[in-house]
């Protein structure tokens, strides 16, 4: 079953589909909310940014499925995804999508999604391949088309002043707090410039 549903995540994302009749959406737009968690609270704190989870669109059967790092990494529906919305909704897309994200472009994308489909959770935030997050996930398919989204950044370059990282920090780690660990944030693939906001209809 999880063969299929990596050959399905790596079909879903070989052509670049154009705005439908619905909506001015595309495959390989990056979606983002503003979610509900504990967790999201911490990194609201620490990165300054309302972001706090990601994902990526492509269609299947003509309706909008998010891939997202969750538990495990898996597909949702757009619609469903909404729901978990604290308050803003918000959709970024590759600037000159149209020349750079070429069938064989997306046909890499692809395969890099399929193969972390099933992976689990990383709540260590750790830059390796055995559990992956949201940001992380975004920006390595991007990355494995050769566009870095924007630059990693060291876990000691966020605020982890804010009383509720500082909890989450050491329930997770102890005394033992990667402070080195390359990292990317929700928030940072939001700001990068290599991104334009998509209108929502």
């Amino acid at each position: 079953m999880l063969h299929l549903i990596r050959l399905l995540i790596i079909f879903a994302f070989l052509p670049l589909q154009p705005a439908t009749a619905q909506s001015n959406l595309r495959e390989g737009d990056i979606v983002f909310q503003d979610s509900k968690s504990a967790q999201c609270e911490a990194i609201r704190a620490a990165t300054g940014s309302a972001w706090t989870h990601c994902g990526i669109l492509f269609l299947s059967q003509d309706k909008w499925m998010v891939l997202e790092a969750v538990q495990p990494v898996s597909v949702t529906s757009l619609e469903l995804w909404r729901l978990r919305n604290r308050e803003s909704f918000a959709v970024k897309r590759l600037k000159g999508s149209d020349t750079l994200l070429t069938t064989a472009v997306m046909q890499k994308m692809g395969d890099v999604g399929g193969s972390f489909m099933g992976k689990r959770y990383d709540i260590y935030f750790n830059w390796s391949d055995t559990e992956i997050y949201c940001s992380e996930l975004v920006w390595k398919i991007y990355h494995a088309a050769g566009i870095d989204l924007c630059a990693l950044k060291p876990l000691r370059s966020y605020n982890l002043q804010a009383p509720i990282v500082k909890t989450v920090m050491k329930q997770r780690y102890g005394k033992n707090i990667p402070l080195n660990e390359k990292m990317v944030a929700p928030g940072d693939l939001f700001n990068s410039p290599l991104l334009v906001n998509v209108p929502i209809q």
